[in-house]
């Protein structure tokens, strides 16, 4: 049963956004037509303006509003390694550790023939022109899929010829799962990674 056609529209657009489904894009819908003419347009000119001002940075291809962006142009940061992710949430994800402080590059997706995904349709050449300076390592910390597993093939075949130390972060059981419930990948996975105590 549609109430409104205007709130019907309001609702299928907020359906589109990730993890937003029918029922709650309803929901923020009728808040939104309750809520006062004045935070409907405060919400209205920071979305605009979100289109306007986000850019990729042109060295990392991280999402930003200056150029370069703040962890490039960072002279705290270690240049000298370049952690590879897949999107800029895996930044935002690495940075709340506090424990890297290298540089990254975001590929903007993966590798994925199936989908029709190609090497030229991801951020690999805008990272081979980054490999020409003085690189020590690439560290590749994409998510642990079939897609991320080539994507990781094909970068490795790129850059070894580069003298380029390579290396992947480690996977294994994670803090707080009981061994019964990992499934056999994960469980030899963290075989695999296992550290000497």
């Amino acid at each position: 049963m549609q109430t409104s056609e205007t709130l019907e529209k309001v609702a299928e657009e907020l359906s589109k956004l990730p993890s937003i489904g029918r029922k709650t894009a309803h929901r923020i819908a009728l808040y939104l037509a309750k809520s006062s003419p004045q935070d409907v347009i405060s919400l209205s000119d920071a979305l605009l303006s979100l289109k306007d001002k986000i850019k990729l940075c042109p060295l990392c291809c991280n999402i930003t509003e200056i150029e370069p962006c703040a962890i490039c142009d960072s002279p705290k940061r270690n240049k000298d390694t370049i952690c590879i992710v897949e999107e800029p949430t895996d930044v935002f994800a690495i940075e709340k550790t506090n424990e890297f402080k290298g540089v990254y590059h975001v590929l903007h997706g993966i590798i994925s023939p199936l989908d029709g995904i190609g090497p030229e349709d991801i951020k690999v050449k805008e990272l081979l022109s980054r490999l020409s300076g003085n690189v020590d390592e690439i560290i590749l910390a994409l998510n642990p899929s079939v897609e991320g597993e080539y994507t990781i093939t094909y970068l490795s075949k790129l850059i070894k010829p580069l003298n380029i130390k390579i290396s992947r972060i480690a996977r294994g059981i994670p803090v707080g799962t009981d061994l019964e419930f990992a499934d056999e990948i994960t469980i030899a996975k963290a075989f695999e990674g296992r550290i000497t105590l």
